[in-house]
């Protein structure tokens, strides 16, 4: 029997970069997969791109409380349960001083990266099949400061405590949460960053990235959709409330 046989994922995010990796090796591994994402047109490549009946996907707003309780309801409606939730859905914001951070962009960003992740928790475990598996995307700055990441490194940071506290709480249940942090990852985020420190030469800043990493490269999305691909397995299930590093090594440093 595959590893996720019969059961249902739902993942935020799911339209690109890590979310669309991690759906690909669930399908492979027999999971039925509900792909959120803020825009149709992307949702729908995303879905040619992966080639299987057992996908459907919606448009919504994660920071928003009503598009929460209309995705999971869409999900339920088209596959009856939810085991595995990926809270994946996250942007970078702007490359900027706190000192000078527009508020409108850290508001933004807080929305989508802290609050979203709190809506999920409220709306969406409550709603899990007992035993299920909740795996949050947070970053290496959910764990340590970069300069000029400020409100991105905030919400990490909040999104750590959302997990430990989800953890405890849903843990009578048998649902285990989990977070996922990465180092630098080779997606379009990374690009959209590269370009905000360095504008003239983005290539000079992920060169500065990966000197600060021991492996000495980026992760690809498919190796972070591999370890949430472990814990959403059964191989997981007496882990919950724990810190998932994979970043080569940078947070060493």
């Amino acid at each position: 029997m595959k590893r996720l046989e019969n059961k249902v994922a739902l993942i935020t995010g799911g339209a690109g970069g890590i979310g669309l990796e991690t759906a690909r090796l669930f399908l492979d591994e027999g999971a039925k997969v509900f792909l959120i994402d803020l825009d149709e047109e992307n949702l729908q490549k995303a879905e040619e791109s992966l080639k299987s009946d057992r996908v459907a996907w919606y448009a919504a707003d994660v920071s928003k409380a009503e598009d929460t309780k209309e995705y999971l309801e869409e999900c339920l409606y088209q596959f009856n349960k939810i085991d595995i939730f990926f809270i994946n859905a996250g942007i970078e914001g702007k490359s900027s001083p706190i000192s000078e951070y527009p508020e409108e962009i850290f508001d933004q960003v807080i929305a989508v990266n802290l609050k979203g992740v709190w809506l999920g928790c409220q709306q969406v475990i409550p709603r899990m099949e007992n035993g299920g598996s909740v795996i949050i995307t947070n970053s290496v700055a959910g764990l340590k400061g970069f300069p000029n990441l400020g409100a991105y490194v905030a919400s990490k940071h909040g999104v750590l405590g959302i997990m430990r506290c989800a953890a405890l709480e849903y843990a009578d249940r048998k649902i285990r949460v989990n977070s996922i942090h990465p180092g630098p990852v080779d997606n379009r985020m990374m690009r959209s960053i590269e370009g905000q420190f360095t504008p003239d030469n983005p290539n000079q800043t992920k060169e500065n990235f990966e000197k600060s990493i021991p492996f000495g490269r980026y992760a690809e999305s498919r190796e972070i959709g591999e370890l949430a691909l472990f814990l959403a397995s059964d191989e997981s299930k007496y882990m919950t409330g724990t810190i998932q590093v994979i970043d080569g090594g940078m947070y060493l440093g």
